[in-house]
């Protein structure tokens, strides 16, 4: 893979992976004031974008395997960060979402 696909693949990842976490973020906010409906939408809408970026980068995985790409550099590195970030987002959102639910 030349390094302009890989850089295009790895800012496909970055920009996928940071709309799942602003919409996990902002499920916390609508969770905080009740509206639990659109927390929930929020969620979804977040799995999707990050199902995106995650499948992004399984494909740059395959093809490190296979021998496919040259050296992974920083750029791949802030792809895979921002990835683990909006995961842990994720889960912090449920939880928050959880015991707003727990609260109301």
């Amino acid at each position: 893979m030349m390094s302009e696909e890989l850089s295009t693949t790895c800012f496909e990842i970055i920009t996928y992976v940071g709309t799942a976490r602003s919409c996990f973020i902002n499920a916390i906010q609508c969770a905080k004031q009740n509206d639990f409906t659109q927390a929930e939408s929020l969620i979804k809408q977040g799995d999707e974008a990050f199902v995106q970026g995650h499948n992004a980068h399984a494909d740059l995985l395959t093809k490190e395997a296979n021998g496919e790409l040259g050296s992974i550099g920083l750029l791949m590195l802030h792809a895979e960060d921002q990835l683990m970030s909006a995961e842990s987002f994720r889960i912090i959102a449920e939880e928050f979402i959880d015991l707003y639910k727990k609260l109301s």
